[in-house]
């Protein structure tokens, strides 16, 4: 029998080449209208899911808030189910369901116009984050000002107005969060895109981003001198970036490249061999450690970092092929060199997968993580990105571990990594788990729900679908074809 295809080409509504300009246009804004008022219903289905899921089952079911002051508690175990039902995230349904209850409970004036199809749902859930932290006795002074003005201004005059009144409607929490804010440092790295760069993004005082940015600039000035006009200025800037993090080399670039001044200037050249007046009091013993250190000691001012690098012997061999990095993602074999630069590296051996790893302990040996590691290659929650790294999961017992149960029940037949709040998920929440095969978890959620995640991604299994998996004898894999039904 064969497998029906899903077409690439968008179809257009029948008879729609037909319509003059003016015709195109009024089609255009109902279905903006149509658009709006799908959004609604899906926010409408998020509100009745908190409701029926607004009281808890027993003395050991957590509830939470996901909406601000003055909306209903809802079970924290449901979220995930209504998240699968939808294919996206936990996250995402969470705050679809957070943006609706403040929304129908805090913001009544704004939903109103969000039912009626007058406005952009998405404009009205950012006023609704914006608003969460306000008490419910002073969001009301926001409500009416948002729904004078989001139904026929920009976005941004709207989030303009919900910021000024977010102050007016409480100047104390303002000023604190404020303060709060003047005290938060950071440094963060975003994702790696295909071809292994990321972003550095960071939060530091005004005097210090500017001292940064000088020395930035500095470093890129030399670095034109070598590179000739092959590189524009954004280019050289960046490099500069990677100089910073190796201290050593970059005070040799900037001493070999200081220009010297000239003897008749006191300030700079005092003569008697003191300090010049610019120069800090430590400096003479600082450069004075530096030059004692051997070259180990001097490596090791950078720093030490882990990064999990998969490579086989051939692409090392001919430099050719790709390399996958945990946290990054696949790069070519011959960044690598920029990648690691001239870090100590430590290879590991292959890991044959088809080793039957099992232990009777409870916990999971490092051999038996990196085995379930590789053949999972991340956290095996249904419809969770994998990009959590090693140290942020748990490797759980997909079927529990029994004390008194058989031996052998911990290895890579019974594991898969999950972050802690998907692991206490299912073990607490109902919500059921069975590895079937090698990298293959079958999930089961309280109302029924079947979901196979695999290295295809996550899909939808129906019942017999799933009871044919679970009820096959142990030691025997059933794969169900994937259909794919013509648009």
């Amino acid at each position: 029998m064969s497998t029906p295809t899903a077409s690439t080409e968008p179809q257009a509504p029948p008879g729609i080449d037909e319509l003059s300009a003016r015709d195109l246009l009024d089609v255009a804004t109902g279905r903006r209208r149509v658009r709006r008022l799908a959004e609604v219903d899906e926010m409408l289905v998020a509100a009745q899911w908190a409701v029926l899921h607004g009281e808890p089952e027993d003395a050991k079911d957590p509830m939470t808030q996901p909406g601000g002051d003055g909306t209903p508690d809802v079970r924290d175990y449901c979220l995930a189910e209504l998240a699968m039902a939808q294919e996206t995230h936990a996250l995402t349904a969470r705050s679809l369901i957070a943006d609706t209850l403040d929304l129908i409970h805090r913001l009544p004036r704004t939903w109103a116009i969000v039912q009626a199809g007058d406005c952009e749902p998405w404009v009205a859930r950012r006023v609704a984050v914006m608003t969460r932290p306000l008490l419910a006795e002073t969001v009301g002074l926001v409500d009416r000002a948002v729904a004078r003005a989001i139904a026929g201004h920009a976005p941004t005059t709207v989030f303009s107005i919900a910021r000024a009144k977010i102050i007016e409607a409480d100047p104390e929490t303002h000023a604190a969060e404020r303060e709060r804010i003047r005290h938060e440092r950071y440094v963060r790295l975003s994702r790696a895109d295909e071809f292994g760069y990321r972003h550095l993004i960071a939060r530091v005082t005004a005097g210090d981003a500017t001292w940064i940015d000088a020395m930035v600039d500095r470093v890129a000035d030399i670095l034109a001198r070598t590179h000739g006009h092959d590189h524009n200025h954004d280019e050289l800037r960046s490099l500069a970036i990677g100089w910073l993090a190796r201290p050593v080399d970059l005070l040799k670039l900037l001493l070999e490249h200081t220009v010297q001044n000239s003897d008749d200037d006191p300030d700079e050249n005092p003569g008697d061999g003191s300090r010049p007046a610019w120069a800090p009091e430590h400096l003479a013993d600082t450069l004075g450690r530096l030059c004692a250190l051997s070259s180990r000691k001097l490596a090791s001012l950078r720093g030490r970092g882990h990064l999990y690098v998969h490579v086989t012997d051939e692409a090392l061999r001919t430099r050719t092929g790709i390399a996958r990095v945990e946290g990054l993602g696949p790069v070519d074999i011959t960044q690598l060199a920029d990648l690691l630069g001239h870090a100590d590296v430590t290879v590991q051996p292959v890991l044959d997968l088809r080793d039957r790893r099992r232990t009777d302990a409870y916990e999971h040996p490092e051999a038996t993580k990196d085995h379930v590691w590789t053949q999972t290659g991340g956290d095996v929650f249904p419809f969770s990105p994998r990009t959590a790294t090693r140290r942020d999961v748990d490797f759980d017992h997909s079927t529990a571990y029994d004390p008194t149960g058989p031996p052998g029940q911990t290895g890579p037949h019974n594991s898969g990594p999950l972050r802690r709040r998907h692991h206490r998920w299912k073990t607490h929440g109902r919500y059921r788990c069975r590895t079937i095969g090698p990298g293959r978890h079958l999930w089961q959620t309280p109302h029924g729900l079947s979901y196979l995640v695999d290295h295809e991604g996550t899909r939808k299994l129906d019942d017999d679908q799933a009871d044919l998996i679970l009820t096959a004898p142990e030691g025997v894999e059933i794969y169900v074809p994937k259909v794919s039904l013509v648009l």
